[in-house]
């Protein structure tokens, strides 16, 4: 698809642009400030790979299907969840097999253009494939060209996304990656909580929107910390006990902690008032009988322990390794570095800590 995009239009949105951190430079910034944190540690101790499987067979399968451009296998995996309207896997799913490149994900639209189920993957993938033609760095550094082809991109990802919400109005899945989309456009936050409020009223308790609504009220995409916490806190103080919901109390104070200067930021992740808030949000979440999501326990244990690892509560965060094993996620952990790299040390140093 190839959109009209006047250059006055890309000037504007990389001026935008510039003035805000994109979570992949952010966090590499961030990573690069925070070196010198530990560097012999990290000299001695061995990366852990991330598999984007996690684990899971399931995900395993639709991995291997989409790499050999197998839909019938794949839609044989995704039907019977959306099916059964799990949504919270659905997007679970899908969000795991949009880093897979090629062509095939990107035409199925041509190859079914009324099975919404398809139009959503797609739709998924070119928004990932956006962000490939954007990159990691700054504003400044991306050419005029990058952020015309990063904007023809997303809006060809909406266009196949609201064809999918308009076959399967029941389904979140489309509003989920809406909600990315709309980001990386710079819609703006009464946008994107339209689109979060159409996932929600779909699947409520969805923790993947809730997150993405959290992204878009951040200081970096133009929100507020205030906003960010009330938003977090409100979602939490309404989630039954043993809700993945606790894991955006997590999210928000590791995006406040990011947000600010070294030294500053430890003093923050380190006070009493964060970590007691912590605390409440594991042991309502990631510690409570209940806790049994449906896509994954992995990204939510993740957030747990890197939270609980910078806020000096290494005894918490060795049971959440345990629990972790080798299933390393790419976020939070690559907000300080090479995720393999910080997950490795920051285990280390707390199982370590716990066995003394």
């Amino acid at each position: 698809m190839t959109a009209s995009f006047p250059t006055v239009a890309v000037a504007a949105f990389a001026i935008v642009s510039a003035t805000r951190a994109f979570s992949k430079n952010y966090g590499a910034q961030r990573g690069k400030r925070a070196a010198g944190r530990g560097r012999g540690a990290a000299a001695t101790v061995k990366p852990v790979p991330i598999d984007r499987s996690l684990g899971d067979p399931e995900l395993g399968a639709l991995r291997q299907a989409a790499r050999v451009a197998d839909w019938p296998r794949m839609e044989t995996i995704l039907g019977p969840v959306r099916e059964r309207g799990d949504f919270e896997r659905l997007t679970f799913l899908i969000a795991n097999v949009d880093d897979l490149g090629g062509d095939f994900l990107l035409e199925l639209p041509e190859q079914a253009p009324q099975d919404p189920l398809a139009l959503t993957v797609a739709g998924a993938r070119h928004t990932a494939w956006a962000w490939e033609a954007r990159t990691g760095y700054r504003a400044s550094q991306v050419s005029e060209e990058q952020f015309r082809v990063f904007h023809d991109r997303l809006e060809a990802a909406e266009e196949h996304l609201y064809r999918a919400a308009e076959l399967d109005p029941e389904s979140a899945a489309p509003w989920y990656t809406l909600c990315v989309a709309g980001r990386g456009l710079e819609h703006g936050a009464d946008i994107t909580r339209r689109r979060f409020d159409a996932g929600v009223r779909r699947a409520p308790g969805h923790v993947g929107l809730h997150l993405q609504m959290l992204q878009q009220l951040c200081a970096k995409w133009g929100g507020s910390h205030d906003q960010m916490h009330a938003f977090a806190r409100e979602a939490f103080a309404s989630a039954a006990p043993g809700s993945g919901l606790g894991e955006l109390i997590a999210q928000a104070h590791l995006e406040h902690w990011l947000d600010l200067d070294q030294g500053p930021d430890d003093d923050y992740i380190r006070s009493a008032p964060v970590l007691h808030e912590l605390h409440k949000a594991a042991q309502a979440s990631v510690f409570h009988p209940a806790f049994a999501p449906t896509s994954t326990a992995h990204n939510a244990l993740n957030t747990f322990a890197m939270a609980f690892w910078l806020a000096g509560d290494k005894e918490t965060a060795a049971r959440l390794f345990e629990r972790i094993g080798d299933h390393a996620t790419k976020s939070p952990w690559q907000y300080r570095g090479d995720p393999e790299k910080v997950f490795a040390v920051a285990r280390q140093d707390c199982v370590k800590k716990r066995k003394k």
